[in-house]
């Protein structure tokens, strides 16, 4: 997924009036303002109510849901081989996200983290905040080098309070 290839399905889904939160590495590129790796997908985060538009609306584009997902969480892949993984939540009152995992717990999203704001090739996008892609990262699953680099440059660029197991020192710091 290339940065143009992230502005042309934002740009698609806000002609249709849907918002969506970039969540993963994306997310994070966002927050530091530019682009620090390749990404193999574009993770958003959208309404559970608002998922039929933004299927429809990425079927525009070519997309098209790729078989065994979850209500909640899928995958949208064209023909080039791009792909979306999109993570449906219900908001509550409060303005946080409930997204429902596949062990039966509720991961809740902070509303606080919806107040993420960055830039993808000089264009303006929502995104999951750094303090909240530090939660989610530190959560639910073995990390691998990438997540290590990706919470590291948080850490350093943006003063995000690393949480375990992000709060050791990383390896060859210098060179990022």
């Amino acid at each position: 997924m290339r940065a143009t290839d992230v502005v042309e399905v934002l740009d698609a889904l806000d002609e249709r009036d849907i918002d969506t939160w970039l969540d993963g590495g994306w997310a994070v590129d966002a927050l530091l303002g530019e682009q620090t790796r390749e990404h193999a997908d574009l993770d958003l985060i959208v309404a559970r109510d608002e998922m039929d538009a933004v299927i429809a609306a990425l079927g525009g584009l070519g997309f098209a849901v790729v078989p065994g997902g979850r209500d909640v969480n899928l995958v949208c892949r064209d023909a080039r081989g791009r792909e979306v993984d999109l993570h449906a939540v219900v908001f509550d009152e409060g303005g946080a996200g409930r997204y429902p995992m596949e062990n039966g717990d509720t991961w809740i999203f902070p509303a606080e983290g919806f107040t993420g704001r960055g830039m993808i090739a000089g264009r303006a996008v929502a995104c999951l905040s750094g303090d909240v892609q530090m939660l989610c990262h530190a959560h639910g699953y073995e990390p691998g080098e990438t997540d290590f680099r990706d919470m590291d440059l948080l850490r350093r660029r943006l003063g995000v309070r690393p949480l375990p197991p992000y709060d050791r020192p990383a390896a060859n710091e210098g060179d990022r």
